[in-house]
């Protein structure tokens, strides 16, 4: 029997605190990789806030687990992006987000930042290649 390896588009709209969708993806997001799914994260509207720098939620009594992301490339994830649209509308550039690496530890290969900005038709292009989509 062959494996189905399914491409996963996980969707984050919502802004990192005040709700569980954020944790939420996360956990889901690396559930998927464990699976050795092809996963691919896409922050859009608020959800860009989840990846941006020096977060400090203890004023509303909650942990910050931003750095969580950094783990992102030790289970696989290669693939993160950020609309640009989104990031301008909220007076934010790439400089305020988190780096993320991925190493592969078989090849040597390594990628020093795996977050990448896109622009609108990059963002339909990877929602129409998906074949799975979640919505956080």
């Amino acid at each position: 029997m062959s494996e189905t390896i399914k491409k996963f588009l996980y969707l984050n709209r919502k802004a990192p605190y005040g709700t569980i969708y954020a944790w939420e993806s996360l956990e889901v997001v690396l559930i998927g990789a464990a699976f050795d799914q092809e996963v691919n994260l896409l922050f859009m509207d608020d959800g860009v806030y989840q990846l941006t720098k020096g977060q400090d939620p203890s004023g509303i009594g909650m942990k910050n687990f931003s750095p969580t992301y950094r783990t992102l490339g030790d289970y696989e994830v290669k693939n993160i992006f950020v609309d640009r649209d989104s990031l301008a509308a909220r007076g934010l550039t790439q400089d305020d987000l988190l780096q993320i690496a991925w190493e592969d530890l078989d090849t040597d290969e390594s990628v020093e930042n795996i977050v990448t900005v896109v622009d609108a038709p990059r963002v339909s292009a990877l929602m129409d290649a998906a074949d799975v989509v979640f919505s956080f």
